[in-house]
């Protein structure tokens, strides 16, 4: 089965508290921007480089995130996000990706370069 829930801001979503990615190795996972203002970032991760890839998201818009993509939402306060994921997703199918001091600078540039433009 699937299972669907609202993500609300808290400060441990903002941009300058992301100190890690995740991935789901078995299935996809769907993200909605219901309220405010959210960056869907997705990542790969080859030969010890991080390369974002940024979604500036639009509210009611579906976003899919594949399986084996790492990712996280940097969310503004007042954001409100539904997500849609197999059952037991978070339980057992997940790994995190610890960003370094520098990736972590890395991805805060790329999404404010990215949020600057609206």
């Amino acid at each position: 089965g699937w299972q669907a829930a609202f993500l609300n801001y808290a400060p441990a979503e903002a941009l300058e508290s992301i100190v890690k990615l995740d991935i789901h190795h078995l299935t996809d996972e769907v993200f909605v921007l219901l309220e405010g203002h959210a960056v869907l970032i997705a990542a790969a991760i080859t030969g010890g480089t991080v390369q974002y890839d940024l979604r500036d998201m639009v509210p009611g818009v579906i976003y899919n995130i594949p399986r084996e993509t790492w990712h996280k939402i940097a969310m503004q306060e007042g954001s409100r996000v539904c997500i849609v994921e197999k059952s037991g997703t978070h339980v057992s199918d997940f790994e995190f990706y610890d960003l370094s001091a520098r990736e972590q600078r890395q991805l805060q540039e790329a999404v404010r370069n990215l949020t600057c433009q609206r």
